[in-house]
């Protein structure tokens, strides 16, 4: 009980303080919409929704997960309020859980702000909601992790969002979200598989429109996988960098 006392009052800090902020609504609200509004509008045939919506789900937890963190920590960390944090007696682990939580749940509901929308455009019957849940549940973890891992890299918000653009530019078309993977040039197809969110939005695919081609067992460890690998690589930083 003692450790959810601040685990809570960072979360609870950091929705009051950074969620409304413009580079979260403008980079994880506003920006996916219309992306997705422009594709809308160039397609010169009709859209099927549904087969888009799993990418415009994927994108709006990762621009918006990935912008959280931008602000929160590398902010926190330029006004030396993140040191304060760090006397705080707790240990490193359940700080940065507490640091990331929130940008977690940002990345989730984010997700189902297209599903609002498609659901008075299309018929979402036969979804496979549990997995398509679990999926963004994963996407936001993962996505989270690799905000953390871009916000302990940098000094300055605009650093951690220029870095932040190195990664999920080429994720737009290199995992799937829009262009399958099968019909991207034979060259790239390797480079789709070592990224996250590949299998993230496979398993969307899968419970969606039921035309994912990667096991969605598969997908789950690596997902897993990825996410333990990119918080122990975050929390390795900030002891070298930050601590000693």
């Amino acid at each position: 009980m003692n450790k959810l006392i601040p685990f809570w009052s960072i979360l609870k800090k950091d929705m009051k303080n950074y969620y409304l902020k413009p580079p979260n609504i403008s980079w994880g609200i506003i920006f996916p919409i219309a992306w997705t509004l422009m594709f809308f509008i160039r397609s010169e045939t009709a859209v099927n929704i549904r087969s888009i919506l799993p990418g415009v789900m994927a994108l709006s937890v990762l621009f918006g997960t990935t912008s959280m963190l931008a602000v929160t920590i590398t902010f926190e960390r330029r006004s030396r309020s993140f040191e304060r944090l760090l006397l705080a007696p707790i240990s490193l682990n359940l700080l940065m859980l507490a640091k990331t939580t929130g940008a977690i749940i940002f990345g989730v509901i984010n997700a189902f702000i297209p599903v609002i929308f498609a659901s008075f455009l299309t018929d979402l019957s036969n979804i496979n909601w549990i997995a398509a849940f679990l999926s963004v549940l994963l996407i936001a973890v993962t996505s989270t992790f690799l905000g953390l891992f871009i916000a302990v890299s940098v000094s300055e918000v605009f650093e951690a969002q220029t870095f932040s653009n190195f990664f999920r530019f080429p994720m737009m078309f290199l995992c799937g979200l829009f262009i399958p993977i099968p019909n991207l040039p034979v060259v790239l197809q390797p480079l789709s598989f070592l990224l996250p969110l590949t299998y993230g939005v496979d398993i969307l695919k899968t419970a969606i429109n039921q035309t994912g081609f990667i096991p969605p067992w598969i997908s789950f460890l690596v997902l897993l996988a990825f996410s333990l690998f990119l918080f122990l690589m975050s929390t390795r930083n900030i002891q070298k960098k930050w601590i000693y």
